[in-house]
């Protein structure tokens, strides 16, 4: 049997593959899914029988991210990374919250022409968006969850975040010292345009610096660009991806039924921690 890069979410003995599931030497068995994934998030870690985003989220994702707006900012991600692991061999890149694996194959692409054999893994609370990552049968994919992920200590010598919930204990914990984390966060005026069609009086995002304990802040990357959508459907598949889909007026929704066409600015802040 093959030790897999995940450890078990159960006693974090390292996990070994046989073909149809991952079992650790304390015989916790974690069956693999048709697609390659694994399930790691325990049932007392989850607070719903379906966690994370739904199936139509994730193919409303989907179908907004194929348009080709938020590249420039999986391409500034995926150059920091790089930058900072090439010539490495055997790196080992978790992207934490990997959604449908939009940001993680193309980490796994740049940095298979920059550093030898990497290791590219990804986990996700959504089992929906995990079985569509897995597309990508390059990628190591769990189901598991930010507040205990599944990995060794010290393990990893990248850590990406887009949009994702940041749990510095558990980020620091993976982390190799000298690693580096990069955290994906939305700069002042991001969807400001859909913003301003949803509610009366937006208002842009605060911008802070913030220290995380165990790592040093490096630097902060801007990257800004723009969309506009032409067509009603397109609007609602940004919406759904935005955490504006939780908490909009019924009037603010029905603006957003009506709409047609839509301008945004659209802004990735991409912040480059170190461990320490």
């Amino acid at each position: 049997m093959m030790e897999n890069i995940f450890r078990c979410p159960v006693c974090r003995q390292p996990l070994n593959d046989n073909g149809k599931s991952l079992v650790c030497s304390n015989r916790h068995s974690f069956d693999k899914a048709s697609q390659g994934y694994v399930h790691l998030l325990t049932s007392n870690k989850m607070n719903s029988k379906l966690p994370g985003d739904s199936r139509e989220m994730v193919a409303a994702r989907t179908a907004f991210l194929s348009l080709g707006f938020y590249h420039p900012f999986r391409e500034g991600l995926c150059r920091i990374v790089c930058d900072n692991l090439k010539g490495k061999d055997h790196p080992v890149i978790l992207d934490a919250g990997c959604g449908e694996g939009y940001y993680t194959s193309e980490l796994y692409r740049t940095l298979s022409q920059c550093c030898a054999d990497p290791v590219v893994c990804g986990f996700d609370i959504s089992k929906f968006a995990v079985k569509a990552a897995a597309r990508d049968k390059n990628l190591s994919l769990s189901v598991a969850s930010c507040f205990d992920i599944p990995m060794a200590d010290s393990s990893v010598d990248a850590l990406t975040a887009v949009f994702s919930p940041i749990v510095p204990e558990e980020f620091a914990r993976v982390v190799k010292p000298g690693g580096i984390m990069v955290l994906a966060v939305a700069s002042p005026r991001h969807l400001m345009g859909l913003k301003q069609l949803l509610y009366d009086t937006p208002y842009e995002n605060e911008r802070r610096d913030t220290d995380y304990e165990g790592f040093r802040f490096e630097s902060r990357t801007e990257i800004l660009t723009e969309a506009f959508l032409k067509d009603n459907q397109s609007i609602k598949n940004l919406f759904a991806m935005t955490p504006y889909f939780w908490k909009t007026s019924v009037e603010g929704s029905a603006r957003l039924a009506a709409a047609q066409s839509l301008y945004t600015e659209l802004g990735f802040d991409l912040l480059l921690y170190r461990r320490i």
